[in-house]
């Protein structure tokens, strides 16, 4: 079978962190920007089925794709640096993999014979990747985990078989290793990259190139010496240098002559590279011209990959004007009625994001009614959203005892609850849920429709009145008590196209105070920001001048 698509696999050795997310992303944009259409795969080797469920503590955060996929956080970065347009078939785990396995040998599809991980799971790896290559130039697929880790060896057999699949002019890895700078020699050390390369050689798989993780611009010796030792040409030992912004990683690349390597061992003819937006983008980072501090009230503060989009949606709405996004992240658990004022009065502006569980919400409702009260911009994300309506039920509405039945069962006002029956635009049926659902199962997940009120500020910011945003939640706006809460004043901006499922919440009388039910953050891009980042940033830099 002739194949027009073009694979690019990329691995990871030595330890974890060392950026395969962002290097595939920058991989991507450089290729996109010589005018080939790319796609992105992460392959990842945990059992789990998907993130959905796991800690953030331990995985980061969750991103959720149109279609309402719950996937690895890389996939963030693959579309915010690139046009690819992804979905559940852009990320695949072990769980993933051996459940459509052992449900097609539970169909008989295998006609009675012995399944094995050679060569079943790796057949079925091979059909996951081949699914997303339809009409694209390239295709590339991040391997998770490191080399050496029991979990990600049927991964990495499959995509040794796959250049022999669909062959070699079509196939490029790259692996991702680590050149540390040891003070007290002073001198790198490239150790650890010929183990790790001598690791995936045993394997079956030669890199063709190698991207050196270092914290300086590698030497022409040190990279003969690599270059040597790995069986790689020394223009294909490219340094992966420390940057102070991730929107630098492509440039970077770039410099090395990363883009120009794989279309030249990938057959490919293109255009010259066009980098002018991102070198414009970085030059804007670099000199902004004013800057604003942003308070980040939430649970998972110890681990800032909890809120990867999030951060870097604020800093998009900084690149609109031109203005350098500080963030401040206070654990919402120490935040006290006798202590908010002095914890939250450096920030110009206040977010709670989305969260789960009830540890720290009392203090988030407080947030609330700080900003509300001192008229500092307000921006509440999916949960964020929620205490906001229950502290101005709490406070405004009359309804002391409001609260979520989420984390109040007995409450008297849920303004906030399980919505057990609703018409589902996407699906166009009726959905059905109550406590005992399986968590996963009963999330509004995915892009959902919603139309926007005029003379608002989320009309204001989006400049439209019907757009779709992407959810993940369970918990929904208790319609209930939607006449009270807006005859004290309470805007609702946003709902579905029937008006069923509240979407934006607003106060009056207020420099910028809106909450929303779904996450702007995971649609938000560097050259094209989130109209509520953007319109949210604005406002806290207003208040900064005024203030």
């Amino acid at each position: 079978m002739a194949y027009d698509t073009k694979f690019i696999f990329i691995t990871g050795g030595v330890l974890s962190s060392l950026g395969k997310g962002l290097a595939s992303a920058a991989i991507g944009a450089l290729l996109e920007s010589r005018g080939l259409s790319v796609t992105l795969q992460k392959l990842d080797p945990y059992i789990n089925v998907d993130p959905g469920t796991m800690n953030p503590f331990q995985h980061g955060e969750v991103f959720v794709t149109d279609d309402g996929a719950e996937t690895d956080l890389d996939l963030g970065h693959y579309e915010r640096f690139t046009n690819a347009k992804l979905d559940q078939g852009n990320n695949f785990t072990t769980g993933k993999i051996y459940h459509s396995v052992i449900t097609k040998e539970r169909r008989g599809e295998y006609l009675g014979g012995t399944v094995q991980v050679i060569p079943h799971i790796t057949d079925e790896i091979k059909r996951c990747i081949k699914v997303v290559a339809n009409g694209i130039d390239i295709v590339i697929v991040e391997i998770g985990g490191t080399i050496g880790d029991i979990e990600s060896l049927p991964f990495l057999e499959a995509i040794r078989q796959f250049r022999a699949d669909v062959g070699k002019e079509n196939v490029l890895y790259i692996h991702l290793t680590l050149v540390p700078f040891i003070a007290t020699a002073g001198e790198v050390k490239t150790k650890p990259t010929q183990h790790s390369v001598k690791e995936l050689r045993s394997i079956g798989i030669q890199p063709d190139i190698l991207l050196c993780r270092t914290d300086r611009y590698l030497s022409k010796d040190i990279k003969s010496k690599i270059s040597l030792f790995c069986n790689v040409s020394e223009d294909a030992v490219i340094t992966a240098k420390d940057v102070d912004c991730i929107y630098e990683v492509p440039l970077v690349f770039n410099k090395e002559g990363l883009d120009n390597k794989i279309v030249e061992i990938l057959h490919i003819w293109t255009r010259a590279p066009r980098l002018e937006a991102w070198e414009a983008l970085v030059e804007k980072l670099k000199k902004p011209e004013c800057s604003v501090t942003i308070a980040i009230v939430g649970k998972y503060t110890d681990l800032k990959e909890s809120y990867k989009s999030l951060n870097e949606a604020l800093y998009h709405g900084g690149f609109a004007s031109n203005c350098k996004v500080n963030l401040m992240f206070v654990d919402s658990k120490n935040i006290l009625a006798e202590n908010v004022g002095q914890i939250l009065s450096d920030a110009d502006g206040i977010l709670v994001p989305g969260g789960f569980g009830s540890r720290g919400i009392e203090g988030k409702i407080l947030t609330a009614k700080y900003a509300r009260e001192n008229k500092v911009p307000y921006f509440g994300i999916c949960l964020g959203m929620q205490v906001a309506v229950i502290e101005f039920a709490r406070n405004i509405a009359g309804l002391p005892d409001a609260h979520s039945s989420e984390f109040d069962e007995t409450t008297p006002h849920p303004v906030i609850y399980l919505m057990n029956e609703w018409y589902d635009n996407k699906t166009q049926t009726v959905q059905k849920r109550d406590e005992t659902s399986d968590k996963g199962g009963t999330m509004r997940l995915g892009a959902y429709p919603c139309h926007i009120k005029k003379k608002t500020f989320a009309h204001e910011a989006y400049k439209n009145e019907d757009i779709s945003e992407r959810h993940r939640h369970r918990y929904e706006f208790n319609n209930a008590f939607k006449d009270q809460l807006e005859e004290k004043g309470l805007v609702i901006s946003g709902a579905s196209p029937g008006g069923e499922l509240v979407e934006i919440t607003e106060i009056k009388d207020h420099p910028w105070f809106l909450g929303c039910q779904f996450h702007p953050e995971f649609k938000s891009r560097p050259m094209d920001p989130h109209p509520l980042f953007r319109g949210f940033i604005k406002a806290s830099l207003n208040q900064k001048k005024s203030g």
